[in-house]
């Protein structure tokens, strides 16, 4: 438990003084809710022996009210220190997470990690900042309540307090079993909570494709036996703690049972005078209360320590470095882009071997080839989303690691086949292209996009709000705006992904449009599989196996034996990629 405390106090930072100002408070308030006792034995002893007067009375009265007084102001001054404090603390750490997630590979967000993602951060710092300031407050007290009842006991006789400080520490031996035991079965219980999550999410993101396939029976059972799984781990947590408290129960009672026979023994021996005896009868059942009141909340303490372990696993995740003080040179007569040697692998599988390739300022670069052969990936460490294993990949003679990720993405525009939009209007969508971009800049990039009169006949043109993930406007109308981002971004190096591979007819030749707005005088990357997309680029590479299979222009490639003619007779024929050109590409 004092381990607990300590990590909580260490994700405290700047409120961590605030909380230890506040034990201090919280050490008044056990000492005053035990000053009673102390009063009444002083009253006991005065009425035993005959001295007891009405003035002695009042005062001890007085001194009870003055006691119950401050330990209210105690409280409130330890509630206000406190206050709010766990919100506060998690508030931060979820920003902070924010932050660490930015700087993360994509690698991490694509290995099954979201229903991590999303369970810590709304079970597990949920759990936490609406107990933590609570249950350490109460932790306190109660440590410190238990050890002012020991003090007492030693004033009166120092081997009931050797008696009941033995009692202790056998309690406190049983209860962290229990902890041990307790913090295996929390660790099930949250990982089962990420496993609902995940299923949860998996459910809701594949609705559609589980109705259009009849699968609602099947998915449905796969949720239904998450939740029941769930179900069964919190009952397994609740059962097992609830058998140690009952172990638990029984040695504060036994505990209790030993102190009164030996104040008996002490007391027959005339060791221990008869008004003491009854007064040790009086407190002796409330002697373990806080020890007792302190492993109640054992079952809240283990989640919780679960749940940081969990939080601290996030956090322990690998960034990607961002060291490179370097910025991208304005001019340079080094090629805009260039790959040196790189080879790349997701863990042990490499996907790119040892590609080379130059691209020019304002030229058009187009990749090609069968799925999962590389195309996406070269992209990808264009945008450093992963570092590459060996090699180098060079933005006008400069190494990506070398420039700040924050310059290196202000140089590069995506568009990507799976386009997202952000729960918030059109005009904050299409502005976090450029933040400080005016009005009219904003209207001018949709204009360009080909989306300005689409907007401005919704009910409320730009200011009307998004769908999560842009559900409320059709395929065609998210890339535009995705394109109109980009455009007010401006960017001199633009990366589109397959950006009209899923769009429509009627769509397509708006989103062409769009991007020939877009790509004017810029350096391009282009993937694609549409010909009227790739036929003028002025170098097309055929990526397949991760390794560079053809190269050259349209014209060169179509006139040799290879993929890229295969692929342009398979296109010609409506068929699209073929086995046989994966073949083709050892």
């Amino acid at each position: 438990m004092i381990a607990l405390m300590e990590r909580i106090l260490a994700v405290s930072e700047q409120y961590r003084g605030k909380i230890k100002l506040a034990f201090v408070f919280s050490f008044l308030k056990s000492l005053l809710a035990k000053a009673p006792v102390g009063l009444a034995f002083f009253a006991l002893i005065a009425f035993y022996y005959g001295t007891a007067t009405l003035e002695m009375i009042v005062w001890i009265g007085v001194a009870m009210g003055a006691c119950a007084l401050l330990q209210i102001l105690f409280q409130y001054i330890a509630d206000r220190l406190q206050s709010a404090s766990g919100y506060m603390i998690f508030a931060k750490k979820r920003m902070e997470l924010g932050a660490h997630l930015r700087k993360m590979p994509m690698g991490y967000f694509t290995e099954g990690n979201i229903g991590k993602i999303s369970s810590v951060l709304s079970t597990d710092m949920v759990f936490i900042e609406e107990n933590c300031m609570n249950v350490l407050a109460n932790m306190m007290s109660y440590i410190f309540s238990q050890a002012i009842m020991l003090v007492f006991l030693a004033f009166i006789n120092v081997w009931l307090a050797v008696a009941a400080t033995a009692v202790l520490l056998v309690i406190v031996l049983v209860a962290n079993g229990m902890n041990k035991d307790s913090m295996k079965y929390s660790a099930i219980r949250q990982e089962q909570s990420e496993n609902l999550t995940e299923a949860v999410l998996d459910f809701v993101e594949g609705i559609g494709i589980i109705k259009t396939y009849n699968l609602l029976g099947e998915k449905s059972k796969e949720l239904s036996d998450n939740f029941r799984e769930t179900c069964k781990r919190s009952i397994d947590f609740e059962e097992n703690a609830a058998v140690w408290q009952r172990v638990l129960n029984i040695l504060y009672g036994l505990g209790a049972v030993v102190i009164i026979a030996l104040a008996v023994y002490l007391n027959l021996q005339a060791s221990l005078p008869a008004v003491l005896l009854v007064g040790v009868m009086l407190f002796v059942f409330d002697l373990f209360g806080p020890l007792k009141a302190l492993y109640d909340q054992g079952a809240r303490l283990t989640v919780m320590s679960s749940c940081l372990d969990r939080i601290e696993a996030v956090f322990a995740e690998k960034e990607l470095p961002d060291n490179g003080k370097g910025s991208i040179p304005a001019h340079s007569s080094a090629p805009e882009v260039e790959f040196k040697n790189v080879t790349f692998a997701y863990g042990e599988k490499e996907v790119l071997h040892n590609v080379s390739f130059r691209l020019e300022k304002n030229r058009m670069l187009a990749l090609v080839g069968p799925s999962g052969g590389g195309k996406s990936t070269i992209a990808s460490l264009l945008a450093r989303f992963w570092d590459v294993k060996s090699g180098q990949v060079l933005i006008r003679g400069k190494d990506v690691r070398e420039i700040s990720l924050s310059d290196l993405m202000n140089h590069i525009s995506m568009v990507f086949q799976r386009v997202y939009l952000f729960q918030d209007t059109i005009y904050n969508n299409i502005s976090m292209g450029r933040p400080d971009a005016t009005e009219a800049e904003v209207m001018e990039a949709a204009k360009k996009a080909r989306c300005y009169d689409f907007i401005m006949a919704l009910p409320n043109g730009f200011q009307t709000m998004v769908g999560e993930g842009g559900e409320t406007l059709s395929g065609g109308e998210k890339q535009r705006i995705s394109i109109a981002r980009c455009i007010l971004k401006d960017a001199p190096i633009v990366i589109l992904d397959e950006a009209t591979a899923s769009v429509d007819a009627d769509n397509e030749s708006y989103i062409q449009e769009a991007i020939s707005e877009l790509c004017r005088g810029k350096t391009l990357l282009v993937i694609a599989h549409r010909l009227g997309t790739i036929r003028h680029a002025d170098n097309i590479m055929v990526i397949a196996k991760g390794e560079i299979a053809q190269s050259g222009t349209h014209a060169e490639l179509i006139g040799q034996e290879g993929i890229y003619r295969d692929f342009v007779t398979v296109r010609e024929n409506s068929r699209g990629w073929s086995r046989r050109d994966s073949a083709t590409a050892g």
